[in-house]
């Protein structure tokens, strides 16, 4: 009789969970993957495979301009949001099934629902109970709100490619590369776009010519670049959205949507009563083979806390970057 039910148990079936549990399967380890949402995690799902037909929709607006310009004769034209979400969400169905073949081809079982470790080598998930030789925790990361009077009436980008219906307003805050992405998206379908950042420059870390030459595109498209300034707070409204920046300005928007960065997804998974040690932003601190402090269980991450001679430091893991 076996010692364990699984040789591998991963928590997670996005880009890092689907390779792991595939690679382990195909080498004649017995695993399982359990996902409590869909198959794909963040880029499949809410990140930049969605994020990218969002993207050529939006481009369609300038080109149909610069048709005319080559000679074609282009008619009255209509976006239709719901199509472009409906369609979307089709495509979306069609790579969660992928994922699936690829997993259960593999030889890996897929477990559906809500994972949490009760020991070292046991997890659960509802009321099924499974022991493993190891455990790895590929559950990534989710979109964060700052806390602030009206925070609750805040998107972000998982929300964002699930709306109802395309805002007439929008105001996007954060300058990173999700905020730029996302303001180009609405302003070229037609919604009246304003970027808040705290810096006086948006893409921190790139390069500061690229930087500027962004930020001035982009005003010459017609977005408003509202710099060094921050949220204070924001209030429901008949009509919207009224939101108060740290410098005394008024906006008004349907919408606002925050993109100031992701935390780790790992509340409530139950890795404190089995001895595995967080950081302060509730990251898993791994060695250089990604092992926790409790040796059965490893964690993958685009970006995970490194523990190496009693300090802390920053190690990229084997997950792929999504853009």
């Amino acid at each position: 009789m076996a010692e364990y039910d699984y040789d591998l148990f991963t928590i997670g079936a996005g880009s890092g969970g689907v390779r792991a549990s595939r690679m382990s399967a195909v080498y004649g380890a017995k695993v399982a993957v359990a996902e409590e949402r869909k198959l794909g995690g963040t880029c499949v799902n809410v990140g930049c495979i969605p994020k990218k037909l969002l993207v050529y929709a939006s481009h369609f607006n300038e080109e149909f301009e610069d048709a005319a310009g080559f000679g074609w004769s282009v008619g009255e034209r209509r976006f239709d949001w719901t199509k472009l979400i409906a369609n979307k969400d089709k495509e979306i169905d069609r790579l969660n099934g992928v994922y699936k073949r690829v997993l259960e081809n593999a030889g890996a079982e897929i477990i559906y629902g809500t994972a949490r470790i009760i020991d070292p080598h046991t997890v659960t998930v509802g009321d099924k109970k499974c022991s493993a030789r190891y455990i790895l925790v590929a559950t990534g990361g989710r979109p964060d709100i700052p806390k602030f009077p009206g925070f609750e009436h805040a998107i972000t980008s998982n929300e964002a490619f699930y709306l109802p219906a395309l805002p007439r307003s929008i105001v996007i805050v954060g300058g990173g590369y999700i905020g730029v992405e996302f303001a180009g998206i609405f302003h070229g379908m037609g919604t009246r776009v304003t970027l808040v950042h705290r810096r006086a420059l948006l893409l921190s870390g790139f390069d500061d010519d690229v930087r500027e030459a962004l930020g001035r595109e982009m005003q010459k498209k017609g977005i408003d670049l509202r710099m060094q300034t921050t949220i204070q707070r924001i209030d429901k409204t008949k009509d919207g959205l009224r939101i108060t920046l740290a410098n005394g300005d008024i906006l008004e928007a349907e919408r606002i949507m925050f993109a100031t960065g992701r935390s780790p997804n790992t509340a409530g998974l139950g890795l404190e009563q089995a001895g595995v040690k967080l950081n302060e932003r509730g990251a898993i601190i791994v060695d250089r083979q990604s092992r926790s402090t409790t040796p059965s269980i490893y964690a993958t991450s685009r970006r995970s806390p490194s523990l190496k001679d009693g300090r802390l430091r920053k190690r990229s893991s084997t997950t792929t970057r999504c853009n």
